[in-house]
């Protein structure tokens, strides 16, 4: 038997590679179908005048990244934090706060003075996806 009649048997995909190929990306899948995929809104500081980007929706970055997006973000702390619990619960955690982390960083930001500064239509959907009351 050649190499060449082989490739034809290995090269098939049975039923039980595409259930773990569904497993692996189920998070993604999940996160997608249930937030949606993570959007970005301007944030701006009313004291300082600091604009920047906040985020809400299904954090795929956390899901890939894991504690160093906190880190990234600026939360050295929540970053700790997280690494710490990620160690604890022997990754598990990284595989649930993308689910949660972008809604709590925005909570973070605007309960510490920042406020949403984009487009209405923008602002609107970060509103809804975030459980914001609307502001008259």
């Amino acid at each position: 038997v050649s190499c060449f009649e082989r490739s034809e048997e290995m090269g098939s995909f049975s039923i039980w590679h595409w259930l773990i190929v569904l497993i692996i990306f189920a998070p993604v899948i999940l996160g997608f179908a249930i937030m949606g995929p993570q959007k970005s809104v301007m944030v701006k500081h009313g004291a300082s005048g600091l604009v920047k980007k906040g985020y809400f929706g299904y954090c795929w970055t956390y899901l890939l990244f894991g504690w160093l997006v906190p880190i990234i973000r600026g939360e050295i702390g929540v970053g700790v934090l997280h690494l710490i619990l990620t160690a604890f619960t022997f990754g598990i955690f990284q595989i649930v706060m993308p689910y949660l982390y972008n809604k709590q960083h925005m909570t973070r930001l605007l309960t510490s003075g920042w406020q949403l500064n984009d487009q209405p239509e923008i602002n609107r959907t970060a509103q809804i996806k975030l459980g914001i009351a609307q502001q008259i």
